[in-house]
């Protein structure tokens, strides 16, 4: 299915999976909105809204950046409507944004538990309900979650903060956070079906390599982990879908890459 013309809100896309995610629905021909709270860089998260537009637009493609902070429900309606004053639909949302975290249990505040609940759950929930009844008036859309392997796993071989440990428990409030944003979707998908809407969770299955651990961890071996290239490739496939393609389903990026090349 062609992309062309299509318009897609990509959160968290001012770095890493998200900003290659909007990279690679641009070069299809979607008009892309880029949110995300970087307007400028911090220590250790390079990349900003603005950048992520000026590389799309240079490439030949068309681009918004909206400012959005996700903890805050006003900011995305406002992200929403800014979209549709810009470009008048919204055919592929990508729920990519999210914050991770070791901490062991005994360790977390209420607070640092509410943190990656509000950004990895709560924000996917609220994203989806704005732009949830624009798909039912166009009769079609598509919806993507990003997950992790830490919704079903106890161990990341990512670093925590104990950076020679080589792997490390995931916080409870990470992993507990994908596991709900997985059944969420599993249950929106059957929920939205007869609307002619897809809803598909899609997660690597090694660590990506982005911008932002390389900026944390600048002495790190990232030698096995994954580039975002599988990522994008799904994430394009999944944008192309509807409720009757595939719809309801949790994928590795790797595995429905190998699957699309057969």
């Amino acid at each position: 299915m062609s992309l062309s013309g299509k318009v897609a809100i990509v959160t968290g896309s001012s770095r890493g999976i998200g900003k290659a995610t909007a990279l690679g629905l641009a070069k299809e021909g979607v008009k892309v909105v880029i949110a995300a709270r970087s307007e400028s860089e911090r220590p250790g998260a390079p990349g900003t809204i603005h950048d992520t537009v000026k590389e799309i637009q240079a490439a030949g493609g068309t681009a918004l950046a909206v400012r959005c902070n996700l903890r805050e429900e006003e900011d995305i309606f406002s992200l929403v409507q800014r979209t549709m004053e810009a470009y008048g639909r919204v055919d592929i949302l990508v729920n990519n944004a999210g914050i991770g975290s070791y901490r062991p249990f005994l360790e977390t505040t209420v607070k640092q538990w509410d943190l990656v609940m509000d950004i990895d759950l709560r924000a996917p929930f609220i994203c989806c309900k704005a732009v949830a009844p624009i798909m039912v008036d166009q009769g079609s859309g598509s919806i993507i979650n990003v997950s992790s392997h830490g919704a079903t796993n106890i161990y990341s071989s990512t670093l925590g903060e104990d950076r020679d440990a080589g792997i490390a428990l995931v916080g409870q409030e990470y992993g507990t956070a994908k596991a709900g944003l997985e059944r969420f979707s599993w249950g929106l998908a059957a929920e939205l079906g007869s609307h002619n809407i897809a809803v598909n969770v899609l997660k690597p299955l090694r660590p990506v390599i982005t911008e932002g651990f390389r900026a944390q961890r600048p002495d790190g071996d990232f030698s096995t982990w994954a580039t975002p290239e599988a990522m994008v490739k799904a994430a394009i496939h999944l944008a192309g879908q509807d409720a009757h393609g595939l719809t309801g389903a949790t994928v590795t990026a790797e595995e429905l890459v190998q699957r699309l090349t057969l």
